[in-house]
């Protein structure tokens, strides 16, 4: 099956209309398309009618430092990996920078308040506001009733389904679980940056959530959840960016705090930068655990 590829917003308005009626989801994406987009766009398929993937590298999320132009762009190959997948009516939107941003960087964009101001908002100063900018942008533009977010990207996840809420956008959210490699290791666009020591390095991560997932299920306070990961990822990385256990608002758990939470890590290996994470449960110490029916199967 032939996508529908369109490059600016006249193209995209024809692509759309010819979807005709039916329900529409997004799936937004950088490129450099790998598994766990592609499991995005299957899952969009299963939730609306008709689906547009947007392939976009979006300079606002970019700091001045950062892998803008080395990021990689394979828009040929994108188009190769999605057309397997393809149903009638499937539209491609890969725009420009111009098209995006016709008058150069916007003079408003959108704040992503306090879940930007913590971890990735500190390390990357304006990255999750890039985020939001563009995601609203293109939610504008797409019009659709479901939007597609992978579970790897917990933060900006956070922020999309928060902006979403606050401004009464007419979209649901839907999180895709984190799809990895054999070995465990998150999949990302960036893993082609390392190299084979790199990558076994690149490991420490896996083997971090696991130690904090062990320690929380031994009942371990959150301090120690976060401790039992850094042991592991710390002498393994070449600069250890944050090991952190938010709550399901995004705020840091205290040592007396218990409930669901997700435990975060970031760092770079060689020159690559790398995040995960994964959901866990946190008992403070001389809490007493509640196990309700569904835990216990009945």
């Amino acid at each position: 099956m032939t996508i529908d590829v369109v490059h600016d917003g006249v193209g995209l308005e024809r692509a759309l209309a010819a979807q005709g009626e039916g329900s529409r989801a997004v799936v937004m994406t950088m490129g450099a398309l790998h598994a766990g987009h592609l499991a995005l766009v299957r899952r969009a398929h299963e939730l609306a009618d008709h689906v547009v993937v947007t392939v976009f590298v979006n300079p606002l999320q970019f700091g001045p430092t950062e892998d803008l132009e080395r990021y990689p762009r394979d828009l040929a190959g994108d188009l190769g990996r999605l057309e397997p997948l393809a149903v009638a009516g499937d539209v491609l939107f890969a725009p420009s920078v111009a098209e995006m941003y016709p008058t150069g960087d916007p003079a408003v964009r959108v704040s992503a308040g306090p879940v930007g101001e913590l971890l990735e908002g500190t390390l990357r100063p304006g990255h999750l506001d890039g985020v939001l900018t563009v995601v609203l942008k293109l939610l504008h533009r797409i019009r659709p009733q479901v939007a597609l977010f992978g579970q790897k990207d917990a933060q900006q996840l956070a922020a999309v389904r928060a902006m979403v809420h606050d401004l009464d956008l007419p979209v649901q959210v839907v999180a895709v679980p984190t799809v990895r490699d054999d070995d465990g290791l998150a999949l990302s666009s960036r893993n082609a940056y390392l190299s084979p020591e790199q990558r076994q390095r690149a490991l420490a991560l896996v083997g971090a959530l696991r130690a904090g997932e062990r320690a929380a299920a031994a009942g371990a306070g959150a301090d120690e959840v976060r401790a039992a990961a850094r042991q592991v990822l710390a002498p393994a990385v070449d600069r250890l960016d944050y090991v952190e256990l938010v709550d399901e608002r995004f705020v840091p758990m205290g040592p007396d705090a218990s409930g669901p939470g997700t435990l975060l890590l970031a760092g770079v290996v060689g020159t690559t930068r790398l995040i995960d994470n994964v959901p866990l449960q946190v008992v403070a110490p001389g809490a007493v655990q509640v196990r309700t029916a569904d835990t216990i199967g009945g």
